[in-house]
């Protein structure tokens, strides 16, 4: 599969080498062109512009901060119905001061990219810190020819089982897509239901992200599936 990525962070880095390393060809697309050819090199990938990223291949990953969505996308043409029907990943979380979502009343994030692109638009990998994404989730794997990516190792196993990643869109090709790529980080998609769910899904995140940021467990606050189901 084709696969853009808009951005050359924390969310780039590490979704871009489960990609990478499970055979995808990846352009990865930065404001600043030096990241973007670094992170290429070191993902055995192709660098460009972020407009050049998001119009690249069967899906485009939007990895920089949301307050450099609008802008981003407005220079790949989205004004001008470039971006339509085009599957974008959401996995951007517009928090701010006090753990509180920036998007005011109204769409939460996912829904104004859908509505300023006419894309496909999934969201999905927004609801853990970064860093996960760079944990391992393969066997033992040949890193990409030419690159300076880590050979794969085996994945953390968490008590609970692999990491569920929930996903929200109204469009079920998409969707599929984006399962398959979940998958190819070693985690498991969750139907999360439509893209006006995905307003739930980051407000939901801000709240996490303040009781871990203050460091307490929300999971304390859940019982146990069959409790809760009972």
């Amino acid at each position: 599969m084709r696969i853009g990525i808009i951005g050359t962070g924390i969310m780039a880095r590490g979704l871009g080498a489960h990609w990478a390393r499970a055979g995808h060809e990846l352009l990865i697309g930065g404001r600043s062109a030096a990241k973007a050819q670094d992170l290429a090199r070191t993902l055995g990938a192709r660098s460009g512009t972020p407009e050049e990223a998001a119009l690249f291949g069967e899906a485009t990953l939007l990895a920089v901060p949301y307050d450099a969505v609008a802008g981003v996308l407005a220079s790949a043409g989205a004004g001008e119905g470039a971006l339509r029907g085009r599957v974008l990943i959401d996995c951007t979380n517009a928090v701010g001061p006090g753990f509180l979502l920036t998007t005011g009343p109204g769409p939460g994030a996912a829904r104004r990219i859908a509505a300023a692109t006419g894309g496909r638009v999934v969201k999905a990998f927004s609801h853990v810190t970064g860093s996960l994404w760079q944990l391992p989730a393969t066997g033992p794997t040949e890193a990409p020819h030419g690159s300076d990516a880590p050979h794969g190792s085996r994945a953390p196993e968490f008590p609970e089982g692999p990491l569920a990643v929930p996903l929200c869109g109204d469009d079920e090709a998409a969707l599929d897509l984006v399962r398959t790529l979940v998958r190819d980080t070693g985690r498991v998609p969750l139907d999360g239901g439509g893209l006006e769910r995905a307003d739930q899904l980051e407000a939901a995140t801000a709240f996490l992200i303040g009781l871990w940021k203050t460091g307490q467990d929300p999971r304390a606050m859940l019982p146990p599936y069959e409790a809760a189901t009972a």
